[in-house]
């Protein structure tokens, strides 16, 4: 069995989720992970709540790579994963980071 801290450290991701995504994952599994139901619920699209789903799952992932140990580096990395940022703001921050660290 695993101890608090094993626990703790496993739902570290959760603890870090916005209250719209922990509702949209609640909702996702009382649809019995049925996308169409999810869409409907919503009222958009299935391609969107497949998108919005992708995002999440992005998220999570990044939220548990325990290889990004610089927080500023897994938050500009969340950012681009709600799509809040493009591609080219991620890597030209992700440089100017790397460099920064590097002049040090």
């Amino acid at each position: 069995m695993a101890n608090r801290q094993d626990l703790d450290k496993k739902s570290r991701w959760v603890d870090l989720l916005s209250d719209e995504d922990l509702v949209f994952i609640k909702r996702f599994v009382l649809a019995s992970g049925s996308l169409k139901q999810l869409a409907g619920f919503y009222g958009i699209s299935y391609p969107t709540v497949r998108l919005r789903l992708d995002r999440l799952i992005e998220k999570i992932k990044l939220l548990e790579d325990e290889q990004i140990t610089s927080e500023f580096e897994r938050l500009v990395r969340l950012l681009y994963a709600e799509a809040k940022i493009d591609i080219n703001v991620l890597n030209a921050l992700l440089a100017a980071h790397r460099k920064e660290l590097e002049d040090k």
